[in-house]
């Protein structure tokens, strides 16, 4: 969390924000949120803001393929590395 994010250790200011979605890509969002272990809906669309901003460089097709590996690695449906073999350290 930045410095900007609270203010003397308080919990910062969260001002609610209104968009408009379609219903199926709500349910999706639902769907989501729920398979990947958030506790809420404002919790996942606030995670997937903050990596948007925090990360612009990023396609969404990069997005998409970080989102099937994590997902995979969170079902138990991918294979698992440790941090030497990712790096390559010995």
């Amino acid at each position: 969390m930045s410095n900007t994010d609270t203010e003397n250790g308080d919990e910062p200011e969260k001002p609610n924000i209104n968009v408009r979605l379609t219903r199926t890509f709500l349910d999706d969002i639902d769907t989501t949120w729920k398979e990947e272990g958030y506790n809420s809906r404002s919790e996942f669309i606030r995670d997937a803001v903050r990596d948007a901003v925090k990360h612009p460089d990023l396609t969404r097709e990069s997005w998409k393929e970080i989102a099937a590996v994590e997902h995979a690695r969170r079902t138990g449906d991918s294979e698992t590395f440790d941090r030497d073999e990712i790096l390559g350290d010995e």
